[in-house]
């Protein structure tokens, strides 16, 4: 029996040994690795740092063992390289490469190494082999080319892309990666045609290039250069819809209303789309006030797709663009809103005797048409007659029932009816939270407390305004809110910004004589107050209305005298060369003037406009 208990505690206790023998080594193992990650780690505290000297010493111990390399390279190589050690970097380099021939790293880096040191037959070398080795695999191409960009090595990394994309046989591939690269360059021509390329290959990504350029593409010479390249491609391959589309953008950032149309009408007649593509071109041109291009647009489509559903629209908004250039020609002509008025009751007629009956085209226009006689021909109670039509028919949406209330609230003003403004816009507030038309009946709230003096209150309403979803009332809001804040926190009494919103409700009101009277008074009562420059800007924008263009051009002058550093400066400048462009007509000061305000007011809001405008002067869009 005890040789049977000998003869099984043997294995047991060379099981037990070997065991122990596993563990230590583990331990020993573990230990070492411990002492690694500290050295290493340790070594990197002093790089970040700046202490190169402490740092190199213990990359250099740590880099005589094979293990290390691949964890340390990245910072070692960097550290020696850009702190001249390039004949230790190149000793390294080498007994790397013997312990890994194959990194396709390293040999980039022995590479970057004799560029440094001056040997550009001996880096070519390294370059070619690597090139060779990665252009068939999209993986290693990425790789090395993003390594190259890391070292700024930008023009190799394009080599190694293009490399890649001629041994696929794929014209398009890495697209987006070379447009990167190109953009680096600053070699725009390269990069758009890459982004070209890379939308090409999927319909889908057009929204993706159009939004990064237009954060790259700011100068009107790039954009040009682009619609030039664009030009290029459509007249050799005309069918392909990506290059009209980018071509209208184009046309559209540069405010180009006319050239959009051009290129609009041509994809409209290849695609068959019975004017869709120029109906939006025109609803564009028109909320930027380029009226006499978008009743060209609209002119066309009535013209040429008579028997589709973008006829009638296209009739609606031909009226409603002629009713802008009427009341942004100043004085405006009585005769001419008449004559609007007649062009809407005929549309309304006509829509009227459809088999189909009144459309939402109709009721806009009964709308428009009631504002018209409202605010220009002084009949109130009939608008208010018109807009309850409106709002009781069964085809009314709620946006168009909810904007006729609105509208009902502004001509109650009109009468000195306040109370039932108030209660028409909290209707339209209560029915439409949180929707842009129940945002636009608080804003009118907020405007009426304001008018009445109730700044308080008004406060309230904008502090809400100011989180709308809607920017256009967010920022209607935000104005409002500083007028108030900025000229009552000295002036406690309120007494001139009670004068300064008497004012605005007679201006709401067609007072303007009324209006001027009161701030002539307030020049004088309020002298030095910061209400001052508002006060200018008031009485520059009616005497304008007025047809006093002189006169609204001494007030402007005032601003850019002795105000042009304050919030109204670019507002005042790019007004005054609008008057001159548009009203006086004189080319030669209004391009002056333009040119003063992309000087001094790189920022603004209107540099857009004011470019546009300046190369419209200037011929830039003189198109046959």
């Amino acid at each position: 029996m005890l040789v049977d208990k000998l003869s099984i505690s043997k294995p047991q206790n060379m099981i037990r040994t070997i065991t122990w023998i596993i563990i230590l080594l583990t331990n020993a193992n573990m230990l070492a690795f411990g002492q690694n990650t500290q050295q290493i780690e340790l070594a990197q505290q002093y790089d970040d740092k700046g202490e190169i000297e402490k740092a190199k010493t213990i990359y250099d111990e740590l880099a005589g063992k094979k293990k290390n390399i691949p964890v340390i390279h990245d910072r070692y190589f960097r550290l020696l390289i850009n702190n001249g050690y390039l004949n230790e970097a190149k000793q390294y380099l080498s007994k790397t490469l013997r312990h890994y021939p194959d990194n396709i790293l390293y040999q980039l880096d022995a590479g970057i190494v004799d560029l440094r040191q001056g040997d550009d037959v001996k880096a070519e070398e390294y370059f070619t082999r690597v090139f060779d080795q990665a252009k068939a695999d999209i993986y290693k191409v990425r790789i090395v080319a993003g390594h190259l960009i890391k070292h700024e090595l930008i023009e190799r990394a394009v080599n190694m892309y293009l490399a890649g994309r001629q041994t696929s046989g794929d014209p398009s591939l890495y697209a987006l990666e070379l447009a990167n690269v190109y953009r680096r360059l600053n070699k725009v021509d390269q990069m758009v045609l890459e982004y070209l390329a890379y939308a090409n290959e999927d319909p889908s990504r057009i929204s993706y290039v159009k939004n990064v350029l237009q954060n790259i593409l700011t100068e009107d010479e790039d954009l040009d250069s682009m619609a030039n390249l664009l030009l290029d491609r459509i007249q050799k391959d005309a069918d392909n819809p990506l290059y009209s589309e980018l071509l209208i953008w184009i046309n559209l950032q540069q405010k180009n209303f006319y050239g959009a149309f051009m290129q609009a009408r041509a994809v409209d007649r290849r695609q068959r789309t019975d004017g869709d593509e120029v109906m939006s071109v025109a609803q564009i041109a028109l909320e930027n006030q380029d009226y006499e291009n978008a009743l060209k647009m609209y002119d066309h489509v009535i013209e040429r797709y008579p028997r589709t559903s973008n006829y009638v629209s296209a009739r609606r908004y031909k009226i409603k663009a002629r009713e802008e250039l009427v009341k942004n020609q100043f004085p405006v002509q009585q005769e001419e809103i008449v004559k609007l008025i007649q062009d809407y009751q005929n549309f309304i007629d006509e829509s009227k005797g459809s088999p189909i009956g009144p459309s939402a085209a109709t009721l806009e226009a009964m709308r428009s048409q009631a504002l018209l006689y409202a605010f220009y021909m002084d009949e109130k109670n009939k608008a208010i007659t018109i807009l309850q039509q409106v709002a009781g028919s069964p085809k009314a949406s709620r946006e168009i029932k909810a904007q006729s209330k609105l509208d009902m609230g502004d001509i109650y003003i009109l009468m000195n009816e306040p109370w039932e403004s108030t209660l028409l816009y909290a209707q339209v507030e209560k029915a439409h939270k949180e929707e842009p038309v129940g945002y636009e009946a608080k804003l009118r709230n907020a405007k009426l407390s304001y008018y009445k003096g109730d700044f308080q209150l008004a406060q309230d309403h904008l502090d809400v305004l100011k989180e709308a979803t809607t920017r256009e009332i967010a920022n209607d809001a935000m104005s409002l809110s500083l007028l108030i804040q900025n000229n009552t926190v000295l002036d406690t009494s309120g007494a001139a910004m009670q004068a300064y919103a008497d004012v605005e409700l007679m201006l709401f009101q067609n007072k303007q004589e009324s209006a001027l009277q009161k701030l002539d008074s307030m020049l004088a009562d309020y002298k030095g107050h910061p209400l001052e420059d508002e006060v200018y800007w008031l009485m520059a924008k009616v005497q304008m209305q007025l047809g006093n263009f002189e006169q609204s051009l001494d007030k402007l002058d005032k601003i850019n005298q002795s105000y042009n550093y304050d919030i109204l400066g670019d507002d005042a400048l790019f007004m005054t060369g609008r008057i001159y462009e548009e009203q006086l007509k004189d080319t030669e000061k209004a391009m002056e003037l333009y040119t003063q305000f992309l000087r001094e007011y790189p920022g603004s809001i209107y540099v857009a406009d004011v470019r546009k405008r300046f190369r419209n002067l200037r011929g830039d869009f003189n198109i046959n």
